[in-house]
């Protein structure tokens, strides 16, 4: 799917459904586990944790959403890789960071990472709550809170984040983007720095292992190497483009 293919949907009102997973017919399984062992053999860094995925959507009203969605474990996405097998679309968060004169702060992703050298906004995919625990907008904030902080070195607190839009790209996966309040561009950086200083004196790689600010398709364009596809249409909103 294209740029501008990606679907640019309202987040003014956003239910979550939780599903049951879909079971999965004996040789798909069999395949996606031997898509994934060869995906941690070629990268060991992968972990098979637990993760949200999307099982439907639909609106609700003019400005609303419904988000279905199962718990499952990342190998799942390795289903994309088997033919005629069912594939279950990403539900992840994501945070728009002003930093003045319309631009926005975009991150490019680790080597070690499932998507090395990719420029995305700061975020991640949707871990599932605790079984007593429910899946809503308050738990997605936190989530992108969290994400931003872990990322970027940005501790935004989770109330400060405002719901903005929704997009539906490749694949299906869905999106849920927060802006954050503006800081100063110097700022931004200055926080980063600090966070890769601190992760690398423990051993640890940051996950995202350059940052910019852009404020137009045409930086985005500058940037070296791939870049999800709801960016070039997010940046051209947030600059009413």
């Amino acid at each position: 799917m294209t740029a501008e293919a990606v679907e640019i949907l309202p987040a003014g009102r956003i239910r979550l459904v939780e599903t049951a997973l879909p079971e999965l017919p004996g040789r798909h399984r069999a395949a996606m586990d031997r898509v994934w062992e060869e995906s941690v053999r070629a990268n060991p860094a992968l972990f098979d944790g637990p993760t949200a995925v999307l099982t439907g959507l639909r609106r609700d009203g003019a400005d609303g959403l419904v988000l279905h969605w199962a718990r499952t474990t990342y190998r799942h996405h390795a289903l994309r890789r088997v033919p005629d097998a069912p594939v279950y679309a990403s539900l992840f968060v994501s945070v728009a960071q002003p930093a003045g004169e319309g631009r926005l702060l975009v991150g490019r992703m680790a080597p070690w990472t499932v998507a090395p050298g990719r420029w995305q906004l700061p975020g991640g995919t949707v871990e599932p709550p605790a079984a007593d625990a429910e899946l809503d907008l308050t738990a997605l904030c936190a989530h992108a809170a969290r994400e931003l902080a872990e990322e970027t070195g940005s501790d935004t607190p989770p109330g400060a984040l405002t719901p903005w839009l929704t997009t539906r790209g490749g694949r299906g996966s869905v999106g849920v983007l927060f802006t954050a309040p503006p800081r100063p561009a110097r700022e931004l950086y200055d926080r980063y720095a600090r966070l890769v200083r601190t992760e690398t004196a423990r051993g640890d790689a940051p996950e995202l292992d350059r940052i910019e600010l852009i404020a137009s398709p045409t930086d985005l364009e500058r940037l070296e190497g791939p870049h999800v596809d709801y960016l070039r249409p997010v940046v051209r909103r947030f600059n009413g483009a």
